[in-house]
């Protein structure tokens, strides 16, 4: 397939800090697994590209829709230095975006469907993992792809998708022809693009949290689309108190709907004493901390298990941020509590089992608030940096 297409693209400048040593996966000038010591002054441009072509286990989709993700607007965001917040895997310039969905255009011979065994056919609803694992590695062999040694991300170091038509390896594509019985038209690859900020959330309290039994309590802080999509997880999961910490009276209302019990704003309250009234002293089982302000949020947290009568608390951390976390390491021995990082989406069926709770009753949907043009993304990327009165913004192409 032939022809040109628009990509919303950032640039940034390779000015790494005084002390940054390549690391043995990092590329001079290109690619480094720490963005916020090395990459400046980011811009967004609408670049022109050829459309891609597909190898033979690769497919062309054709993208229907794809959300801004916070670490797209933290890509594109400056401290007062002109660094990019986000520390993670980065190499510019690349097309942002990689929650996206869309329908099978072109596949390579050898790019088979996981839901059939069969060769993809163009016109099928998928999305895709965002994190491109080789499959060879340690972790790969582990069951961790999302610690692959030689990962790429969609839209970080690679090409993503605010642009028209993107290829991505058949390995990582998922069929989202199961939520064709209660989605039509948008509203399916609205929903297909919620996949993967919803498996985020899913990795984060389920595979590497651990899960819940059935009647536990949690606390998720931090009311963005991964925050709010564990809301829905753990209430399905059978939790019997799902507490929301969020500062944002749009995104609480969103949060209570989707199946948190309470909401608790810790700008007009004591975060720590209003979670131990609602629980009666007991703390909770699970918390995840989803707001990227550990400085800030982890007092609390620590409040909470310390003076809970809860043992065994566990702390998923979701948010990506570089400043350290303040917490005695007295609090987790006496209370048998336990800090868990948590990276994107895992490789333990987390795709097909959010596509399956979203066939049945999981509507994400509402999460998506507001849906723009490709030429309305770098203007609403940047308006996130400062503006969250929108919950998720959505490119529909």
């Amino acid at each position: 397939m032939k022809g040109k297409m628009e990509g919303v693209t950032l640039v940034a400048d390779w000015d790494p800090k005084p002390g940054f040593k390549l690391g043995a996966k990092d590329i001079e000038g290109r690619q480094t697994y720490l963005g916020s010591l090395v990459w400046r002054n980011p811009r967004l441009e609408i670049r022109e590209y050829d459309i891609p072509t597909p190898g033979e286990d690769e497919v062309l989709i054709e993208v229907k829709a794809c959300g801004i993700c916070g670490s797209d607007v933290h890509m594109a965001q400056a401290d007062k230095n002109g660094y990019i917040y986000y520390p993670g895997l980065t190499g510019f310039p690349s097309i942002l975006g990689h929650e996206l969905s869309g329908v099978v255009v072109e596949a390579g011979k050898k790019a088979f469907d996981k839901r059939t065994n069969k060769p993809f056919k163009g016109g099928e609803a998928v999305t895709t993992e965002e994190m491109l694992w080789c499959g060879q590695c340690k972790p790969c062999a582990d069951g961790w792809p999302n610690h692959c040694e030689r990962l790429d991300e969609i839209g970080f170091n690679v090409n993503g998708a605010f642009t028209r038509y993107i290829v991505v390896p058949a390995r990582t594509i998922w069929s989202l022809e199961p939520l064709r019985k209660n989605y039509k038209e948008e509203d399916l690859f609205v929903a297909g693009s919620l996949v993967e900020p919803t498996c985020v959330a899913y990795n984060a309290v389920i595979e590497r949290g651990g899960g819940i039994r059935p009647g536990d309590r949690v606390v998720i802080l931090g009311g963005g689309p991964v925050g709010l999509a564990a809301c829905a997880i753990l209430k399905r999961a059978g939790a019997s108190q799902v507490i929301i910490s969020e500062t944002q009276e749009d995104r609480a209302k969103m949060a209570l709907k989707l199946g948190a019990d309470y909401h608790v704003n810790p700008t007009k309250e004591d975060f720590a004493d209003r979670v131990l009234e609602i629980t009666d002293g007991m703390g909770a089982d699970l918390l995840m901390e989803a707001t990227g302000l550990p400085e800030v949020v982890y007092p609390g947290i620590e409040r909470v298990v310390w003076e809970g009568r809860t043992l065994n608390s566990k702390i998923v951390v979701t948010a990506r941020a570089e400043a350290k976390m303040p917490v005695a390491g007295e609090v987790l021995q006496v209370r048998r509590a336990q800090i868990i990082g948590a990276q994107g989406h895992s490789g333990h069926g987390t795709f097909p089992r959010v596509i399956e709770c979203m066939a049945t009753g999981m509507d994400m949907t509402m999460i998506s608030t507001k849906k723009i043009s490709l030429h309305e993304l770098p203007e609403n990327i940047l308006k996130l940096q400062t503006d969250r009165s929108e919950c998720k913004i959505t490119y529909i192409a």
